[in-house]
């Protein structure tokens, strides 16, 4: 896959002093009465994760001309309702690390993670209410109806080895790109741009966001344990086919079959079976096969950019899907 030259670093550094105020935004509204909401949102605050998701909003308002305070505000909204998504995800696929430390639920239980996650959709909602822009609220709404959309329909393909392509990637887009997209798409609605160029940022983001979460699922198979905080194979031990499951299986693999079924129904891997499907997924060009359509994603993420003229905000915006590729976690 290509190569980006830029860190992740130098891609948001013209909005690095934004991030910071999110994430002080976060922490400001994560306070409560209840001690142990503060306390488990610090905890997940610092676990490391990109910000990649408030930094598309950050950078396509800025690409949208917008200077006003409310991208910050809106930007944290979308790291309250990434997080209830994901420690949620944690309990339904019974994970006990993220990003190489314990899960939220495996360190305070599922009944109060559950909670948790309910008490940050709904204060994300309330911290985007703040301001009378229900046109951003409804957008807002839409893209987490589709996430929670997108998490039942997997649970009903959990475990079905012949899922397809088509069904894998209509999870993908509700689960990831709607959000992406929706991120990219308030950017422009802050800054008051045309429905064309509206449509392009959404567009971009929802590429973008598909791009991502192939990138993901590949490294259930090319990442480092250490780097990604997971062990290798555990979304085939979850009973999740990802896309080079589904071109292997779909190249005629009976050796392959027998080894994925084994692999679900058993929620185990062992070192051979795993060496094995491997092998098959090399000899299949499988892996392969999933990275070109990551590429895919991301050259088309970047199409709709062209509509806005040359600046700093549309290079760093060119930039993400590169990076986007070639990340190791």
């Amino acid at each position: 896959m290509p190569k980006s030259s830029l860190a992740l670093s130098q891609i948001f550094e013209p909005i690095r002093a934004d991030l910071e105020q999110v994430d002080r935004e976060f922490a400001r509204h994560v306070q409560s009465q209840v001690e142990l909401i503060p306390k488990i949102g610090q905890y997940i605050q610092t676990s490391g994760g990109k910000r990649i998701r408030p930094a598309v909003l950050l950078m396509a308002a800025r690409l949208s001309a917008y200077e006003g305070d409310r991208a910050v505000l809106y930007a944290a909204v979308v790291e309250f309702i990434h997080t209830a998504t994901l420690v949620h995800d944690d309990i339904i696929d019974d994970s006990e690390l993220r990003r190489g430390r314990q899960a939220v639920h495996s360190r305070w239980g599922n009944d109060v993670t559950v909670l948790l996650g309910d008490y940050l959709y709904i204060k994300s909602m309330a911290m985007a209410l703040m301001h009378d822009t229900l046109d951003l609220v409804r957008v807002l709404c839409d893209v987490t109806l589709k996430m929670i959309e997108g998490e039942l329909y997997q649970l009903t393909k959990n475990g079905d080895a012949f899922i397809t392509e088509e069904e894998h990637l209509e999870i993908i887009r509700r689960k990831t790109a709607y959000l992406f997209g929706g991120c990219a798409r308030i950017g422009g609605m802050l800054g008051k741009v045309s429905p064309e160029r509206e449509e392009a940022l959404r567009e971009y983001g929802f590429n973008l966001g598909v791009a991502f979460q192939i990138v993901d699922d590949l490294l259930d198979f090319t990442g480092d344990a250490k780097a990604l905080g997971k062990p290798i194979g555990a979304d085939l031990r979850e009973g999740k086919m990802t896309l080079p499951l589904i071109h292997l299986l779909a190249q005629g693999s009976p050796t392959g079959e027998a080894i994925i079924k084994d692999i679900i129904t058993s929620r185990s891997a062992s070192e051979e079976q795993w060496d094995e499907i491997m092998a098959l997924l090399r000899e299949h060009r499988s892996i392969d096969y999933a990275e070109r359509r990551a590429v895919e994603y991301a050259e088309r993420a970047k199409k709709p950019l062209y509509l806005f003229p040359p600046s700093a905000e549309r290079d760093a915006l060119l930039a993400l899907p590169d990076y986007v590729l070639q990340r190791d976690r």
